[in-house]
């Protein structure tokens, strides 16, 4: 009896891509990934690797030398990885975070697509952010990639809740960078300000979590259930568990809402061109992925 291979296989030709992320086992990406090459024919794996904080100059290293076509960075390292690239884009650049790196014969690139992901998936969902009010929860790699692409691409205004830590003025800083290159009009505001965030959130048109304030076993929101009304879009970049606390708020308010899943598969299908300069097949990888059509 005898068994046939299906889809791709692995030779001395494959070329490596990754995520680096701690927690990373929860992701979604090596599936959405592997599932793409597989319709497009290309020699590639991806696969996810958890890694101490203090290990990302070595993982870094290591796949330079192992001469990886790419990887993606998640919490905690889209910021923390930029010491050890060679270059910036523009996007990244503005926004001091990095989640695509880009091996170019040898020459890691940093890059961010997270911000023009969320927006390809509020498009996708018919929200038109185009002269909109957002108020956006968190100030990490992925908060400052939305509200750049957020800025630069039609957004009115934008209200920024930050926790007041160490890096309070840097994100102060940030947001007076955006104030002076972009036409969106662009405020910080301390998270625990509770008055301002429900003025905030009750002027706007949509509310979008970019912290990792309800993931996994986390069953608390930043935002009370009474701030919210049935006409704010609700959005929050985290996709596991599929429907966190806030995003149950916004079901029980009536409001329009979805979780981080689109914004993945968008953000990781600008990677996957940015590696490969192909397209990836967006709609296939959804009812393969996300919507578990094996056939």
């Amino acid at each position: 009896m005898s068994c046939e291979l299906k889809g791709s296989y692995i030779d001395g030709h494959t070329r490596l891509y990754c995520l680096l992320g701690h927690p990373a086992k929860h992701s979604i990406s090596p599936r959405m990934h592997t599932t793409a090459a597989e319709l497009l024919g290309i020699n590639m794996v991806y696969l996810a690797f958890d890694i101490e904080p203090d290990e990302i100059g070595i993982a870094v290293e290591s796949l330079r030398l192992l001469q990886a076509g790419g990887f993606n960075l998640t919490m905690p390292f889209k910021r923390t990885v930029i010491p050890y690239l060679d270059k910036l884009t523009k996007a990244s650049e503005l926004a001091g975070a990095v989640n695509t790196v880009i091996n170019k014969d040898g020459v890691l690139i940093g890059h961010t697509t997270d911000g023009a992901g969320y927006l390809d998936s509020l498009m996708d969902c018919g929200f038109d952010y185009h002269d909109k009010k957002m108020t956006l929860l968190g100030a990490g790699g992925a908060a400052t990639s939305i509200a750049v692409s957020a800025a630069l691409s039609g957004m009115k205004s934008i209200d920024i809740f930050k926790r007041k830590n160490a890096t309070y003025e840097k994100t102060a800083e940030f947001t007076e960078k955006l104030n002076a290159n972009t036409n969106c009009s662009v405020q910080l505001f301390p998270m625990d300000d509770a008055d301002a965030m429900k003025a905030s959130i009750g002027s706007s048109d949509i509310l979008t979590n970019a912290t990792n304030v309800g993931m996994e076993d986390d069953k608390t929101s930043l935002v009370p259930r009474d701030f919210l009304r049935p006409e704010l879009f609700v959005s929050d970049i985290i996709y596991h568990p599929a429907e966190t606390t806030l995003l149950s708020y916004a079901r029980e308010c009536g409001c329009q809402y979805k979780n981080g899943e689109d914004m993945l598969l968008f953000q990781g299908a600008a990677s996957f061109y940015e590696w490969t300069g192909q397209q990836m097949p967006v709609k296939d990888v959804k009812r393969l992925v996300f919507l578990g059509d094996r056939g």
